[in-house]
């Protein structure tokens, strides 16, 4: 049987993945354009976090301290995320615009510091001839806090406002549908900025950097063209005082419940990104894995995150409670550390590699839940959406950092102390840094658990079944 023209359309789109996410106010064409700003974030994050760290300290022989300062100083922002979700949700614009905005003024700052970056980088090598030696350092951080601003805003004001468009159905599977947009992006702008940049001279560090920047513009704008459902505000409206943060949280963690999920997105984020830097020098100095190998560990992490998407997606998709599929993250979490810890004592790479991708789905799984859980935090009066999800943002990006920090600092200080012998004859072997951080992160996962326990409880008490002939399970029993 031939198939009729709108017979075929409907079969191409409903093949798509994440085809399922669109709704009559939110269409597939439209949603996959939103989501380009995560292609943007996740470019820049690649940039920040990866490419420019590895120019810095071997090209441009920059001191590892002050390389990892300025990556730091991104970090520094993302308390502010919360603000910026505030601000967003009682925005004043004659348009009625809220959300596009903020999505507007992110771009710019997140241009404006790639587009500054790669000068400051140069002059902070030393290839300097006029000014103050600080001028180096200042430009270097001024480019790192725009950038790194600019990303927590784009991001912050494009989720809240794909969580307005979204219906409170399809919204699982739209924050699945984003989350792999960012890794789609990561893993393009790596390909392509380390392609380009295989040949490094200064001339084309400016060159990449600088199209990047352009590019942050194009995919942006595209991501927000006539994407907010305007309502004109009348002067009166316009005029009226805007509530204070202080006064917005305490109505939005009114039971509680706001605070303990940030609690548990931090808590879970330090235990699933200590081991960020430690992965490839563990494969490498205690497994014994060459560095071609140890390449693959990014792509592995990569594979399971995607699987844990596709995970979370098909059980939002069925009404599993996110705060469950949360737990699900962690206990998967808990047997990949196992798996990377016990592969040293057996001497088994497959069981290595296998960690690795499993850290992956744990995390996927747990951040596309935490994030579904707050864009679900009801939201009315001062409190908006736009605050629930910046300060989501702002826990994740916050404890990200600080799991860096504190993974290469145990793993410093732990490892010199076995290998001095402080820690006793038995434990006088260079694994013991990597092995306290991972049964650190253990231990982390077992008390994400713990807080996220009475959030599984009061979902279930205070959900609202649907009418009719639903099923009951025991996943509809309180525990």
């Amino acid at each position: 049987m031939i198939l009729g023209r709108k017979q075929l359309k409907k079969l191409t789109i409903g093949a798509l993945p994440f085809a399922d996410a669109a709704s009559e106010g939110l269409p597939l064409g439209q949603l996959l354009r939103l989501s380009l700003f995560q292609v943007s974030v996740g470019m820049c994050s690649v940039l920040l976090l990866g490419t420019l760290n590895r120019v810095m300290i071997v090209e441009l022989a920059v001191p590892a301290t002050v390389v990892a300062l300025m990556i730091a100083l991104p970090v520094l922002s993302a308390p502010f995320r919360a603000l910026m979700g505030h601000r967003s949700d009682n925005h004043r614009s004659a348009l009625g615009w809220k959300r596009i905005p903020y999505l507007w003024f992110g771009s710019l700052w997140q241009m404006g510091g790639l587009a500054i970056m790669p000068f400051a980088l140069i002059v902070l090598s030393g290839d300097q001839i006029h000014g103050p030696d600080w001028a180096g350092e200042v430009l270097a951080a001024l480019a790192f806090l725009m950038a790194g601003l600019g990303m927590h805003m784009t991001q912050t004001a494009g989720l809240a406002l794909a969580s307005d468009r979204a219906t409170e159905e399809t919204r699982p599977r739209v924050v699945a549908l984003l989350y792999v947009m960012f890794l789609v992006g990561m893993g393009i702008s790596s390909l392509i900025v380390g392609w380009l940049l295989s040949d490094f001279s200064e001339l084309r560090l400016i060159r990449v950097v600088q199209g990047c920047a352009f590019m942050t513009m194009v995919l942006n704008i595209v991501a927000l063209w006539k994407q907010e459902h305007v309502r004109p505000m009348s002067k009166e409206e316009r005029a009226a005082p805007r509530p204070r943060l202080r006064d917005a949280w305490a109505e939005l963690n009114a039971d509680g419940t706001a605070f303990r999920l940030l609690m548990a997105v931090a808590c879970g984020t330090l235990a699933f990104n200590m081991q960020d830097v430690l992965l490839e020098p563990y494969g490498g100095e205690i497994i014994g894995l060459p560095v071609s190998a140890t390449t693959l560990l990014t792509a592995m992490w990569s594979v399971g995150a995607l699987a844990g998407f596709g995970l979370a997606a098909r059980w939002l998709a069925r009404g599993l409670d996110p705060a469950r599929m949360a737990g699900r993250g962690i206990l998967i979490g808990l047997a990949a550390f196992l798996l990377v810890l016990f592969a040293w004592p057996a001497a088994s790479k497959a069981m290595f590699f296998a960690g690795a991708g499993l850290i992956g789905m744990g995390g996927g799984l747990f951040s596309v839940a935490t994030l579904t859980m707050a864009m679900a935090i009801p939201v009315a009066g001062l409190a908006g959406r736009g605050l629930a999800l910046g300060a989501w943002g702002a826990a994740q990006a916050t404890a990200a950092g600080l799991a860096i920090l504190m993974g290469g600092a145990l793993r410093d200080v732990i490892g010199h102390w076995a290998k001095a012998g402080h820690l006793g004859a038995a434990l006088q072997d260079a694994a013991i840094g990597y092995s306290s951080v991972y049964l650190l992160e253990i231990g982390l996962l077992f008390a994400t658990l713990i807080v996220l326990g009475p959030l599984v409880r009061t979902t279930i008490l205070s959900s609202e079944r649907p009418a009719g002939g639903t099923r009951v399970g025991l996943a509809d029993f309180p525990t």
